[in-house]
């Protein structure tokens, strides 16, 4: 298991190709991924004036549709904080959102007062998580009673077949290709599919929500099960 130090680096070396890259390695449905776990947050949420958290924000992305889709639910952003152990992925983060707060902290140690955030979300950030158990209690800390947590996440396919192996074989021979040619760096991209065949299960992820005192509303699974939405809420 890589050092959370080491993930971090990692990311810090691929900031400036992050972008184009998530489009062309999810062939642009990642946003539609982001969006429909956002949505399915809002349609929830009584709040009318909300304070949001998104951990591991890395450039933003999910920084820019929460702002859109607020604005279309006739929410109020009170605040919408970004925070993320990268300071690369951050600075780019504050070019395209000068409007936003931004935090340098890792997801197990938030530096953010108890029960102050309406939502948090963390996409495709928890498998980079070494200390899981702890980041969800943080999560826990800080959000309010009544407050919903949104995962989006790559989890372990568990049955197999056809379905499973073109999965696989995508992750495995072609992504790291086109990583490594768009970015120049074979490493990072070599880790995005073993990082996946190391995590957990949606079930085995909705069971740590549950065991970390988080009450599972939804889970959502997208594009043959390649990608995961999770929505909990603390009671």
């Amino acid at each position: 298991m890589q050092k959370q130090e080491q993930i971090v680096e990692l990311f810090d070396q691929i900031a400036p190709t992050y972008d184009k890259l998530n489009r062309i390695l999810s062939f642009g449905v990642d946003t539609s991924w982001r969006v429909a776990g956002i949505r399915g947050v809002l349609e929830r949420m009584s709040a009318q004036s909300l304070d949001i958290l998104d951990i591991a924000c890395g450039t933003g992305d999910m920084l820019g549709l929460w702002t859109r889709l607020c604005a279309q639910f006739n929410k109020e952003l009170q605040s919408l904080r970004g925070i993320d152990p990268s300071s690369a992925m951050l600075e780019l983060a504050k070019q395209k959102f000068p409007q936003c707060e931004f935090i340098k902290a890792e997801a197990a140690n938030l530096p953010i007062d108890n029960e102050t955030a309406d939502i948090i979300s963390i996409s495709y950030g928890l498998r980079n998580v070494i200390e899981r158990q702890k980041a969800l209690s943080e999560f826990f800390r800080v959000l309010k009673k009544g407050g919903f947590l949104l995962i989006l996440e790559f989890t372990k396919r568990e049955k197999g077949g056809l379905l499973k192996w073109c999965r696989d074989f995508y992750l495995s021979r072609i992504l790291p290709k086109i990583g490594k040619f768009i970015s120049k760096n074979q490493v990072a991209y070599e880790y995005l599919p073993s990082s996946i065949e190391g995590f957990l299960s949606k079930e085995e992820l909705a069971r740590e929500l549950e065991e970390a005192g988080f009450f599972v509303v939804e889970l959502k699974s997208f594009s043959l099960d390649i990608s995961t939405a999770f929505i909990a809420t603390k009671q």
